[in-house]
């Protein structure tokens, strides 16, 4: 990678950073992806509808009644078609660092607009397991998209709402497949997003990475095969 180039970096770039530096360089700085897990069509499906649905009480003008069930309140962020480019994974939201020369981005799912104008960012996330677990990189997500949306220059309520769709295997297929539908809202931290950002671009322009991170399997595996 030419060292002069711009670097665009995303939530899913810096949990991979954090998991081990070494895969994080490689990837980005080669070109070389760990293995690619089994694609969750599915949940990319569930995705799919879920941004229609809203987008229907967006364009209504409606409280959409997950929100009103767990009495959130706030309403469906009004503006559409930037929605839109946030939503792209070509554009989404955007925030360049003249002095790293690097962008940071996120294609968001939903934002949240409280009654003070203040915005949340809102994601919606589809899930097998019996429970909703709100892992790491949910949390760095929603730091992220706080970090991103406040430097776009928008006032945020330091919070992140993820909507939870749990299959429900108690009650049957029945030709449909049924979820529990759960919110949870995540206090959210943007404090430390700048650094962990330049950290992660500083690495980037070093001609070697560092070792695998201990726990990282896939340097594991590296090890191991390097004996036979």
């Amino acid at each position: 990678m030419n060292n002069n180039k711009i670097v665009q970096l995303s939530p899913n770039s810096l949990n991979l950073y954090l998991e081990c530096p070494h895969c994080f360089w490689l990837e980005k700085r080669e070109g070389i992806k760990r293995p690619p897990p089994y694609p969750y069509a599915l949940n990319t499906a569930v995705d799919i509808l879920l941004k229609q649905e809203f987008d229907k009480y967006r364009k209504k003008k409606e409280l959409h009644p997950l929100l009103v069930a767990n009495n959130i309140p706030a309403k469906l962020f009004p503006n559409q078609k930037l929605l839109d480019e946030w939503r792209s994974n070509f554009k989404g939201l955007r925030y360049y660092d003249a002095e790293l020369d690097a962008t940071l981005f996120g294609a968001v799912d939903d934002i949240l607009e409280f009654s003070d104008g203040r915005l949340a960012p809102l994601d919606y996330k589809s899930t097998g397991s019996k429970v909703a677990t709100i892992y790491d990189r949910f949390q760095l997500q929603m730091d992220v998209y706080t970090f991103l949306l406040e430097k776009n220059g928008y006032k945020t309520v330091r919070k992140g709402c993820l909507a939870f769709y749990v299959v429900d295997k108690e009650n049957g297929f029945i030709d449909r497949l049924p979820f529990k539908k759960e919110i949870h809202m995540i206090n959210t931290d943007p404090s430390y997003v700048q650094g962990l950002f330049k950290e992660a671009v500083e690495l980037l322009r070093k001609d070697e990475p560092p070792a695998h991170s201990q726990d990282c399997k896939f340097g594991q595996w590296l090890n191991q095969a390097k004996q036979f």
